[in-house]
């Protein structure tokens, strides 16, 4: 069953009550006239499909854990900020912290998204279509990110654990964080993951990747340093 929230007038406390009662009842619901609404769909917990149609504001879909969320337009600030399961695709740009601390789940923009991507993400992916701003992957405990575009300073700034992938240039690399080749497995990882995503490159493309790790999994013991 389909199901159609009109946003129009309402406040987010009163659109997310309505959200999670219609959830139980109906597989798809609609959001329209969502004018940038901070904080829509938090907490959402049903295996629902959720239609944005218009840009959502801060902390869209924030500690969800199951449905699937599409908005049609940009977001704001910290979209899927500690997702647990589930799904976020942004057709449009995204503010900063885009996946700040998730613990599973898939987050998609589009296009361009502001810095600190993936900040603390403990597992998950998250890709970028296009650029992806500074101090993308900070803190970043777990999970991968994969940029299509090019990434700001501080790439992998203080990075603990996961791995970055870039298609485009690095402006800089932070504290604790180094290049690699992808091995031939990552290649087609990779591969897997972009298509099952709705992103189809080149074969040759993927040779263009770099991937970001930690240097050191220690960072914050004495001298920073190489370890196997």
């Amino acid at each position: 069953m389909k199901a159609i929230i009109d946003a129009n007038g309402k406040t987010p406390r009163e659109v997310n009550s309505k959200l999670k009662k219609l959830a139980k009842e109906n597989d798809k619901i609609i959001i329209k006239n969502p004018n940038a609404m901070h904080y829509l769909a938090a907490g959402l917990t049903e295996k629902v499909e959720v239609i944005i149609d218009g840009s959502a504001g801060y902390f869209a879909g924030t500690m969800i854990h199951g449905p699937m969320i599409e908005i049609k337009g940009n977001a704001g600030w910290f979209p899927a900020d500690n997702m647990t399961k589930g799904k976020i695709t942004i057709h449009g740009s995204a503010g900063d912290g885009v996946g700040q601390g998730i613990y599973g789940g898939t987050v998609i923009v589009k296009e361009d998204a502001g810095s600190r991507t993936g900040e603390i993400m403990k597992n998950g992916t998250i890709i970028i279509g296009g650029n992806s701003g500074f101090m993308t992957g900070l803190y970043m405990m777990g999970g991968q990110i994969i940029v299509l575009g090019n990434l700001g300073k501080d790439a992998g700034e203080s990075i603990i654990r996961g791995k970055i992938y870039v298609k485009g240039k690095i402006e800089s690399l932070g504290k604790n964080a180094k290049t690699e080749k992808l091995t031939e497995k990552e290649k087609k990882e990779l591969q897997k993951t972009l298509r099952e995503n709705g992103f189809k490159l080149e074969k040759a493309e993927y040779d263009t990747f770099k991937k970001i790790i930690p240097r050191s999994k220690r960072p914050f013991y004495g001298k920073e340093a190489e370890e196997g």
